[in-house]
């Protein structure tokens, strides 16, 4: 049994030919996904957060408003970048979103990909230490994140405060009970997987990854999901940790799927990202039902994980999504086990 979810970038464009044409398109149209894939069984609505970019970039309004709208699937991001954020302001909107849900937010945080700008964190106004790296920043912000879920009071209370004042050290307000234990970290290589085991956090491995082997993505990803399991058990947490992969999976059942993906590339291929980083991008599954079963089972990496995140086409509007969603719930995930 694997829990399966969409994964949505929402994207944005004002072209005749998108179904997305605006800010307000994606967003509400992400809440209407989220409520459809609740209804058809599927178990998360997750989405990509870019600044300075046609997509969306505000996760906690989405992730409230999708909370209130929805009763059981689980609300995630696929990632927020750290080197952004403000860990204290993020606390109290995650705290506020979370307890809207009922609980049920699932937030994937990184050092993020390379952005629509240069350096936009610094827009933000955060400057990494002298002789740290943006991604040094990305995780020290990370760490008093999960430091400030924990809940512990550290700010000193006003002798005269406007309302009274529990006893002790206040904390940030409002808070979430269990939200600490659902924190995930996308990890492109085998150290930072195990950096965020070492912490407690769960895993999330997108549809591309540093190069570390030469191998096929899926077997790098493996490979990297059994070293964050050994670096967690290594830790000493108690809990059973939660490991996640995305991958773009689209199941051909009628003559739109085929116009759409019938001629989708099936191989990983290999390129860079950043200047120096070789990085695998994971292939395209797309085929009948019954071929996809048989590729899907050779996926090492899907093997390894609970949660498999499809990632779905947004700009094509609500239906379709769904529509992909549906196809895989029902031809695909039974005939292996998923379901």
């Amino acid at each position: 049994m694997k829990k399966i979810g969409f994964l949505s970038f929402g994207h944005w464009s004002p072209s005749p030919q998108s179904g997305t044409r605006s800010g307000a398109d994606a967003l509400l149209q992400s809440i209407d996904l989220a409520v459809a894939a609740e209804e058809l069984g599927a178990d998360g609505a997750y989405f990509r957060v870019h600044h300075f970019a046609r997509q969306l970039g505000s996760p906690f309004p989405l992730l409230a408003a999708a909370g209130a709208k929805t009763k059981r699937i689980e609300l995630g991001t696929a990632v927020i970048d750290m080197r952004y954020e403000n860990p204290l302001y993020m606390a109290e909107d995650a705290g506020a979103a979370d307890l809207i849900a009922g609980g049920r937010l699932q937030l994937g945080i990184s050092r993020g990909s390379p952005e629509q700008v240069i350096d936009g964190w610094r827009y933000f106004g955060y400057v990494p230490e002298e002789g740290k790296t943006d991604a040094d920043m990305a995780r020290r912000h990370a760490e008093i994140f999960l430091d400030l879920l924990r809940g512990q009071g550290f700010a000193q209370p006003n002798p005269r405060p406007m309302f009274p004042n529990p006893p002790g050290l206040l904390r940030l307000e409002p808070f979430s009970e269990g939200l600490r234990e659902r924190i995930w970290w996308g990890a492109a290589t085998n150290a930072t997987a195990e950096w965020a085991a070492k912490l407690g956090m769960n895993l999330q491995s997108s549809t591309l990854k540093f190069d570390e082997s030469g191998e096929p993505l899926h077997i790098q990803q493996a490979e990297q999901i059994r070293a964050y399991r050994a670096a967690w058990k290594e830790a000493g947490h108690t809990r059973e940790p939660r490991v996640s992969v995305s991958r773009s999976i689209f199941a051909l059942v009628n003559d739109m799927d085929r116009a759409y993906f019938g001629g989708s590339e099936g191989e990983d291929h290999f390129g860079y990202i950043e200047p120096e980083k070789r990085a695998v991008f994971g292939r395209t599954y797309a085929a009948e039902p019954d071929v996809l079963v048989e590729q899907l089972r050779q996926d090492q990496a899907i093997a390894e994980a609970d949660t498999l995140l499809l990632t779905v086409p947004n700009q094509l509007g609500v239906a379709y999504n769904a529509h992909v969603i549906e196809a895989i719930l029902k031809n695909v995930a039974p005939a292996l086990g998923w379901r």
